[in-house]
């Protein structure tokens, strides 16, 4: 099952660490849904799940702020004594005494952020959508292309990595190479990155490993970047019938998701990075509602029935 450790979180969010132990570092959050726990806070706790991050914001403190302390106290011990993997304090308020005792008899972690609690939740469950998203590990290179997600498959040694090369070259934007980590963030979308360890790194045969960042600047690299297109790259085979039209719409399906895609032959004289180029714009301009297979079919057809109403 994804997970993600409270540590990642806490970093990448900037929290304030209010209470917090080294071991709270191996506390891992499993589901993408948070909580706002008032109805708890008020006794209610059907269909709770505590296996939630709680954010507070000030509409919770404030009804904490009217009880008396004795009543804070219990309201408190009540939430924090179900298990739940840690709090979150919003606009940098401070916390009440009580929060501070509950939160060590139940060593339950209280964090903090200055950020307005409605713009915490949802950059938090944006967060939680891409790093818990159901993930699958590629073998390719994913390069955007004139702001087009492409995904390029094919064997070992059919030269995957040299068309990037040469697209990076072209001022295009590397993501990964070789590993492609997929991760599905929604039901439409698909998104790649590369493990941390390879990350701005290709490997080209006859060199070596080279650092894209370094020799190509900043500006040719990608974090992050939807899967819009894959490309297919096989050896030429010369009893294969490839696609000549582009009229049929051919997919391929990962995680569930179908995403356009074309297979292109490989053989010496063939500049596989314009042709790349070229499959992503039209990609595009498909995306924008103009299908040039179709428009040509249509011309055809119309040229046809012309000529049949002469006669």
């Amino acid at each position: 099952m994804p997970s993600v450790k409270l540590s990642k979180i806490v970093k990448d969010f900037s929290l304030d660490k209010l209470y917090y132990l080294y071991e709270h570092d191996q506390v891992e959050i499993c589901t993408t849904d948070i909580n706002r726990p008032g109805l708890q806070l008020a006794g209610f706790f059907e269909y709770f799940g505590n296996d939630r991050m709680q954010v507070i914001g000030k509409v919770e403190m404030t009804y904490l702020g009217e009880l008396d302390s004795a009543q804070r106290y219990k309201s408190l011990f009540e939430l924090f004594s179900t298990g739940i993997p840690c709090i979150v304090l919003a606009r940098g308020m401070e916390p009440f005494p009580e929060m501070l005792q509950v939160a060590k008899e139940c060593n339950v972690p209280l964090l903090r952020t200055d950020d307005v609690t409605s713009r915490f939740s949802s950059s938090l469950i944006a967060y939680l959508n891409v790093e818990l998203a159901p993930m699958e590990t590629m073998h390719g290179e994913l390069v955007e292309v004139y702001g087009e997600g492409v995904l390029i498959l094919g064997e070992s040694g059919v030269g995957k990595s040299e068309a990037a090369l040469e697209l990076i070259k072209r001022g295009h934007r590397l993501v990964a190479d070789d590993l492609v980590e997929v991760r599905r963030v929604s039901s439409k979308t698909l998104v790649g990155t590369a493990p941390d360890i390879i990350r701005h790194f290709i490997e080209i045969r006859g060199i070596g490993i080279l650092d894209v960042k370094y020799l190509y600047g900043v500006g040719s690299v990608k974090m992050t970047e939807s899967i819009n297109l894959v490309i297919n790259m096989e050896l030429w085979d010369p009893q294969k019938q490839y696609e000549r039209l582009g009229a049929e719409e051919l997919t391929t399906e990962i995680l569930d998701i179908k995403v356009p895609s074309l297979t292109i032959p490989v053989r010496p004289g063939r500049n596989l990075a314009i042709i790349i180029e070229v499959a992503a714009m039209n990609n595009r301009q498909k995306n924008m509602g103009y299908n040039a297979a179709q428009a040509f079919t249509q011309k055809i057809s119309e040229n046809l029935q012309k000529k049949s109403e002469l006669f």
